[in-house]
Parts: C-alpha cells; structure tokens; sequence
C-alpha cells in the first residue's frame, strides 16, 4: 500500500527578470509555477502541472520571453499569486507533502513575494523539515566541488533534457527525473511529515 508520504512536490518558479536591473518600482515576481508529482518509493513521475501567475508590481519584459518563452499576454490569463498558493495547499498538499526545488530561489522566492503579498507561506513551517535542495543534495552524492546548473546536472547523470529549459513545467520534470537518480543511489533523504 502506497502511503501519502511517499508523494513529493518538485516545483520550479520562472518569474518576471530582466536584462540588467529592474525597471524602478519593479520586483521579480513568480510567473509560473511547475510542479511533479514524483512517488519516491515506487520511483516514477505521478504527473506534472502548471500554474501560470498573474504578476501585479512588474511587467515581463523581452529578455524574460526570450528565457522562458513566457509572454504578457500569456501570464495576464494566468491566477493570483494567493490562488496559485491555495492551488498547491488545496490541490496538491503543499502544505503536508514535502517539496524540493534546484537550489534554494524557489524556496525564497515564494518567501519574498508571501510576505510581501501579504499570503500564507504555502509549504507548511519549518521549511527545513519541508523543502529539500535538490542541487546540494546531488552536489554531495556526485562529488563535486561546485554545485551544478539542472542542465548541467542532468549531463553529469547521462539524463535527457525534456522539453525547453527555463520553464517552469519542464524544468520540474526534469528535476524530478534527477531526484529519481538520487533515489535510486540510495542519496535522496528520507523525509519524515
């Protein structure tokens, strides 16, 4: 019997960015939200989503659509930044289930823009029991002495790059697929809930 801790969470954010520093009064703010579902214990992807987020304090510019391939147009039809939160609490028990991301932006982006939105943190406190860095985690088991891009990453495993890099829906597969590389070397921490 699979049992719900087995599920985890792996997200990665693209949000809003520019060529330099940000127009005056602008701030990143998270565009989009990817998300798979990974059951460690039967080592497989469960599914992947994503929520693309409406941003209120900043404008995506040319060089942000060149990176992610995202458009204005394209996140203005997209849910505030407090759906997209009760979106993962709701839907996908981000606020129960452990998550992980590549590094620690993710983590502190949603931490920012809560706050500064004035919007429950989403991944349940503390975040240390919650959130793993997956980039930390794969830089130790690998031996390396600096922490990998995914990409490069994913060279280092011999894993394919599915879909566009520096978006979020793929970009969570992809580290998902690197999580399972870790699993599978008995390197990927279990996490008590």
């Amino acid at each position: 019997m699979r049992h719900e801790s087995a599920l985890l969470n792996v997200i990665d954010v693209e949000a809003t960015c520019w060529d330099g520093q940000p127009p005056p009064g602008s701030v990143n703010e998270i565009i989009e939200v990817g998300l798979t579902v990974v059951d460690v214990s039967a080592g497989r992807r469960v599914s992947r989503h994503r929520l693309l987020v409406r941003p209120t304090r900043s404008k995506v510019s040319d060089f942000c659509t060149e990176l992610t391939g995202l458009t204005q147009a394209e996140v203005d039809r997209g849910v505030s930044f407090a759906e997209a939160c009760r979106i993962l609490v709701e839907e996908y028990g981000a606020g129960e289930r452990p998550w992980a991301s590549w590094g620690e932006y993710d983590r502190r982006q949603f931490a920012r823009q809560s706050r500064a939105d004035g919007v429950a943190y989403p991944f349940g406190h503390p975040t240390e029991r919650t959130h793993t860095n997956a980039k930390a985690v794969f830089t130790e088991a690998y031996g390396l002495r600096k922490k990998p891009g995914m990409d490069q990453a994913l060279q280092i495993a011999g894993l394919p790059l599915e879909g566009r890099h520096h978006r979020g829906e793929d970009d969570a597969w992809n580290i998902a697929a690197l999580v399972l590389d870790l699993s599978g070397r008995g390197a990927w921490p279990v996490t008590a809930v």
